[in-house]
């Protein structure tokens, strides 16, 4: 991974880290808060050899006191020395236990011993490291004293007396805040990297390039309002969810330049990924471009479309592939422009056999000359084989990407589920992309208008209206798009654009 990945996993999991590193934040300073104060003393004693004070006696001694200093420091922490203390300052606690509280150390080539007690009283501290000093020094004295009586060569003497701390040692709550702030913000961060490893669900631009480097035509951002208003027509004509398919729809026509088929199947990996809408809006996008659109709803086994546009799917594909009604029995118009639906129909027991019929590769044929362009939804191509199946008899295939509905493992399948039916991909569609963030999706654009549904609520406007064509040839407007066209309509209608 480079900065950069590391960058944009933090942006991702921002919050996470943010939280955990206030949680060490809060941690080290209920740390110090909860933890008893500790009062620290220290004295300094000074190691002298007893001499004449001739030059070679003083280097002697000098030799002789740096040698045993390391000594002196050993004894410090031993019952001959702490024992007298205890008894002393009536301590309630053994040898042992107060070794825990002294420490003796020396620095190097010198004949200093400092010696340090720590306590949770500031007096109780002072007197013990004053005791300890005292003690040391008769010790040694004993300890060094000739055998044959007379007085000890070494002296010690206090250099630095004992006194009471007016503050505490510890807790450091300086040093415990920046503690928790530091080890918070590392959970954190490895919280998310390892979330980052566990979790493979595609979440933007930069994980569909580690899966695959197909052109992505276009980004259709996340809207929460898409559940109740799912076709582009009926929210905010002008808004940027409704640009992204008309940016999607220009991308689509230079992948498509060379390509004599005028169908597109539209496709995802598996089910939620947002196909169905991509297809309904896609198709509408083509039809605001003066183009006639044919909207085939293929998917046999959970069909939308007709829900969408209000439709009555009761008679549709299937039932012009088995053969009980003609196209001019079962297209649509929907809306102001040349759109046609065709809903799909009762839903078959064989929806795999029947998309990959010759009846169906003639009905594209049919649909192929009839129209400018043609939009098929398709079932999921993971769960079953019907897109697969329909992919080889169109001009190709979009294969709508889910955010954080799909992961890498199987848009990976899918993609290798068209490849090996030898499709046309032309490209993915990233759908649900977060509008802000580091897996935001931005295309060019500056909009300089004012919002279509605020101007629709001062005009009262709720959307445009149907215009169906009705048997006898007249346009007729409709709040409810339920009448049939022929196909005598459809030809009609093109001829007229072309003049």
């Amino acid at each position: 991974m480079e900065i950069r990945d590391y960058l944009r996993l933090m942006r991702r999991n921002w919050i996470i880290i943010v939280a955990l590193t206030l949680v060490g934040l809060m941690a080290g300073g209920a740390a110090a808060l909860l933890a008893k104060p500790s009062y620290t003393s220290t004295t300094q004693l000074f190691v002298a050899i007893q001499s004449s004070g001739s030059v070679s006696e003083l280097q002697q001694g000098n030799t002789f006191s740096q040698a045993r200093v390391q000594s002196y420091v050993k004894t410090v922490t031993t019952p001959a020395v702490l024992d007298p203390v205890i008894k002393d300052l009536d301590l309630n606690k053994t040898a042992a236990d107060l070794a825990q509280q002294v420490k003796a150390t020396t620095d190097l080539d010198t004949v200093l011993i400092n010696i340090t007690v720590s306590d949770v009283s500031p007096v109780q501290s002072a007197a013990i490291a004053s005791g300890v000093a005292t003690s040391l020094i008769r010790t040694v004295d004993t300890l060094e004293a000739p055998r044959t009586g007379g007085q000890s060569p070494v002296r010690l003497s206090v250099v630095t007396p004992a006194t009471a701390p007016t503050s505490p040692a510890s807790p450091n709550t300086k040093l415990n805040l920046a503690l928790g702030l530091a080890i918070g913000l590392l959970v954190g961060m490895g919280l998310a990297v390892l979330r980052n490893v566990l979790d493979t669900r595609i979440r933007g631009e930069v994980d569909i390039r580690r899966v695959t480097e197909r052109p992505i035509l276009g980004g259709i951002s996340f809207d929460p309002e898409a559940a109740k208003n799912p076709l582009v027509s009926m929210s905010d004509v002008l808004g940027p969810r409704s640009e992204a398919f008309r940016q999607l729809r220009t991308n689509l026509q230079f992948a498509h330049i060379g390509n004599e088929s005028k169908t597109v199947l539209v496709t995802s990996s598996i089910p939620g990924e947002g196909k169905s809408t991509t297809a309904a809006n896609l198709a509408i996008a083509l039809a605001q471009a003066g183009q006639s659109v044919a909207l085939i709803d293929a998917d046999l086994r959970r069909p939308m479309v007709g829900e969408y546009f209000g439709l009555d799917r009761t008679i549709g594909l299937t039932t012009v592939l088995i053969g009980n009604a003609e196209l001019s029995d079962v297209f649509q118009r929907w809306g102001e422009d040349n759109l046609f639906v065709m809903t799909s129909g009762q839903i078959p027991p064989n929806p795999s056999e029947l998309l990959g019929s010759q009846q169906m590769g003639t009905l594209l044929s049919r649909l192929d000359d009839m129209f400018d362009a043609v939009v098929i939804d398709a079932p999921p191509l993971l769960p079953v084989t019907d897109s697969a199946v329909l992919a080889q008899q169109v001009g190709g295939v979009l294969v709508v990407v889910g955010m954080q509905s799909v992961n890498h493992a199987e848009l990976e399948r899918s993609l290798g589920a068209l490849d090996m039916v030898q499709s046309n991909l032309f490209g993915l569609v990233m759908n649900r992309v977060p509008k802000k963030g580091p897996d935001a999706y931005t295309y060019g654009g500056y909009y300089s208008y004012e919002s279509q549904s605020h101007q629709d609520k001062k005009s009262g406007n709720r959307g445009p209206k149907r215009t169906d064509v009705s048997p006898d040839g007249y346009t007729v407007s409709a709040s409810v798009p339920n009448d049939l066209v022929n196909a005598e309509n459809i030809r009609e209608a093109r001829r007229f654009r072309s003049m």
